[in-house]
């Protein structure tokens, strides 16, 4: 190794270095900030599900379904939209809005999925196409979510499209 490669060596391992440091007191001051801690029947937690709620019911109101459609093509990949279709790797998505949660009749759902309970309301689609494996642990279902709140609501309009009896979107206020 010459001279002027070690000296590079040694200014890269310098910058290098400095990096790691910052990064390091970084997170170390990531640590130390105060947070708002809201446990789940606290006032706090209740008026931003509240917030929550109200928000995406506007959006819900102003979904598109045809961009929700285009949206959903991805879903394309492991259920079927049309009726009568059957399930692929995933269940049979037409009139899933206010269906049963996992009552395909011939779809192997997983325990944790059978376990939920409930319908798909346009609030439980929402909170499941944020990230199927948060809202039920140990789901098969490997889709990593929609983190736009604006996709959810437009893909949850267009999936309200798809049954012989759609459930009536939130009016605009």
């Amino acid at each position: 190794m010459t001279a002027k490669e070690y000296q590079i060596n040694k200014i890269l391992g310098l910058v290098l270095g400095t990096l790691l440091f910052l990064q390091a007191l970084h997170i170390i001051d990531g640590i130390f900030k105060p947070s708002k801690v809201a446990t789940a029947g606290s006032e706090v937690a209740a008026k931003e599900a509240a917030a929550g709620a109200q928000s995406f019911d506007s959006l819900l109101a102003s979904a598109s379904a045809e961009h929700g459609a285009q949206i959903a093509k991805q879903c394309q990949i492991c259920h079927n939209l049309e009726e009568g279709q059957g399930p692929k790797i995933g269940p049979d998505l037409y009139g899933v809005v206010d269906r049963t949660v996992a009552s395909v009749a011939g779809f192997n759902y997983t325990p944790a999925l059978k376990a939920k309970g409930g319908k798909w309301t346009f609030a439980a689609l929402n909170k499941w196409l944020t990230d199927p494996r948060t809202d039920v642990p140990g789901t098969a279902m490997t889709f990593a979510g929609l983190p736009s709140e604006k996709q959810r609501a437009d893909v949850i309009a267009y999936l309200d499209t798809l049954s012989k009896n759609p459930v009536p979107l939130p009016k605009a206020q």
